[in-house]
């Protein structure tokens, strides 16, 4: 079983954070745990999972008041459940709240207008509305500036064309924010945000893609075969999807980071218990010193790491956190991650492999953090630019 209640030592987290991490627990003990297993099994957790979330007050915590939220524009209480749904071994199941609230929701905060806010963000922070946003295409990954979905302006909508892959909650969800290009040839400047709505006409769900890991959370394929969008769906300015963009991956990056130091954390912690209470010639395994060494080494890193992400966590609340700073965050936590968990797994032995365990889901879970938000060369490139090297 995986364990519930890994506190993180920090003075970052105040009394609010504390209440809502208790209540997030006992929410993921009685609503997400207990059934974890088999949305594992189905490659899907059911559309309820985000009506509860929402009825609990974990969707849209930044979700003005007045708007159904709570009002708490605070990344702190979107770590606390990234935090717990990981230490509870779970966060595959929790990934499209995740997704929700960390990647999608700040588009809409900051770039819907005041209609659109009024027509979705309610639903947002209730579940009834569940969100995805497609970047990217079967040639287009990393390189943003290289996608082939189109939107040709005509009258009041705009005709969409095109197809996007790998695109988390593409199954259940109602509102997928599309990145296409309006304007061809005027390169990054040519790229747009909109909305296209469950059930429009020609948007077309392809195939719950099998994963070597996360596997409660679906990932679609998604197709778009002239599908009539109302303008009314553009969010923000036509023109101006890149700077979106970008402006808002420092964010999901952080998400990500977040995700991977409390994996590792985890990992630590379902391994110490193991060799504490798994004997090899005639004592616990803990005892020898090559475990105790292995453990420390792991430890260590992850507290150096806890610091340098804590730090990185209040600029982000701040408003002062840079690119690369997120960047860096992103690329060392999920090497981290896989790191730790590949080393707290061999002390497991035989049992590690077993997708019984906790720390096996946790190994499959762990390999694409270093592909999504953005591939970890990406990330080293967007740090090597920062700092005067490379093409001008």
């Amino acid at each position: 079983m995986a364990v519930i209640g890994i506190e993180p030592p920090s003075p970052l987290y105040e009394h609010e954070h504390a209440l809502f991490r208790e209540s997030f627990r006992a929410f993921l003990t009685q609503e997400v745990v207990p059934h974890a297993a088999a949305w594992e099994r189905d490659g899907i957790v059911p559309r309820e999972l985000f009506l509860k979330a929402g009825e609990h007050g974990f969707l849209g915590m930044a979700v003005p008041e007045e708007l159904g939220g709570a009002g708490a524009a605070d990344f702190r209480f979107n770590a606390v459940i990234s935090e717990e749904a990981t230490y509870a071994g779970v966060a595959s199941a929790t990934m499209g709240l995740t997704l929700q609230n960390d990647v999608c929701l700040p588009y809409f905060l900051e770039h819907a207008d005041d209609e659109q806010r009024r027509r979705w963000l309610p639903g947002i922070a209730s579940g009834e509305l569940v969100t995805a946003i497609a970047m990217t295409e079967p040639g287009a990954g990393s390189d943003l500036q290289g996608m082939q979905a189109r939107a040709v302006h005509d009258g009041d909508s705009y005709i969409l064309n095109g197809s996007k892959t790998f695109i988390t909650n593409g199954i259940h969800a109602d509102l997928v924010i599309v990145v296409a290009k309006t304007n061809p040839a005027a390169g990054a400047r040519g790229l747009s945000l909109l909305v296209v709505e469950r059930g429009m006409d020609g948007f077309q769900r392809g195939r719950n893609l099998e994963k070597i890991g996360q596997h409660a959370q679906d990932t679609a394929e998604l197709f778009f075969n002239d599908v009539r969008v109302p303008a009314a769906n553009l969010l923000g300015q036509e023109g101006m999807g890149f700077v979106y963009l970008v402006s808002h991956l420092a964010q999901e990056r952080m998400s990500i980071a977040v995700g991977g130091l409390a994996a590792a954390e985890a990992a630590i912690a379902w391994t110490v218990d193991h060799v504490r209470a798994r004997n090899a010639f005639g004592r616990p395994i803990g005892s020898f010193q090559h475990p105790r060494f292995v453990l420390a080494e792991c430890r260590t890193e992850v507290a150096v790491t806890r610091a340098f992400v804590e730090q990185c966590l209040r600029r982000l609340v701040a408003g002062t956190l840079s690119g690369e700073e997120a960047a860096m965050a992103k690329w060392w936590c999920s090497e981290l991650q896989g790191r730790v968990i590949d080393r707290c797994l061999q002390l497991f032995g035989g049992y590690g492999y077993m997708l019984e365990y906790p720390i096996a889901r946790a190994y499959a879970d762990a390999r694409v953090t270093r592909i999504y938000g953005g591939a970890n060369e990406i990330m080293k490139e967007i740090i090597g630019r920062s700092m005067g090297l490379g093409d001008r």
